[in-house]
């Protein structure tokens, strides 16, 4: 019907259609540039679809799939057949959980997405930090490619209490290398 709004269903199944383009056979050449249209994922985590909130998380997953990050450091969905351009608050992904197996040097901190993908902080998987206005940073760990997960705050305390001090700088050991944090979270606590 003319002027009606879409609803979440309709909504997704326009993401379902693009979805669905992933494995379409034939396509050649590169993909389509699409131009945008409304897809956004918020700082906490949560895919957006034109101003509503994609709650499949199958779907979600999907798309994550075959979300890239360009040199020009703009972010796509990439399928065979289309580029479709993402806005991406912050890290398209967020770590919820963190597990620690030993300790000292020889430490593995693995990192749970909100999507389930685990990954452990190695040199393949590094931490990065992002230093903030008010003198904290913000910790990130690698995935894939050039994506990143945002470590969530509950998880950030977690990785200061892990805190090791190798040579004097406060880090973390996890999978064979050390990750010096860029100040002292326990001076910026207080």
């Amino acid at each position: 019907m003319p002027g009606r709004e879409k609803t979440q269903p309709e909504q997704e199944n326009v993401l379902v259609a693009l979805a669905a383009l992933r494995g379409k056979p034939g396509a050649i050449g590169p993909a389509e540039n699409c131009g945008d249209i409304g897809l956004k994922i918020g700082r906490d985590g949560t895919w957006y679809y034109q101003g509503s909130a994609i709650l499949r998380k199958p779907l979600v997953k999907l798309f994550a799939s075959v979300l890239r990050k360009e040199d020009d450091q703009h972010y796509f969905l990439v399928t065979p057949a289309e580029r479709v351009p993402i806005e991406v608050e912050d890290a398209p992904f967020l770590a919820v959980a963190m597990s620690i197996e030993d300790g000292g040097k020889e430490q593995r901190l693995s990192f749970r997405t909100s999507l389930d993908d685990v990954v452990t902080a190695d040199p393949s998987h590094p931490l990065s930090f992002r230093g903030e206005k008010d003198g904290s940073f913000t910790p990130f760990v690698l995935i894939r490619d050039r994506l990143n997960a945002r470590i969530a705050r509950s998880v950030y305390y977690e990785l200061i209490a892990v805190a090791d001090d190798a040579g004097g700088v406060p880090g973390v050991w996890s999978g064979g290398a050390y990750f010096p944090f860029p100040v002292s979270p326990l001076a910026s606590e207080g």
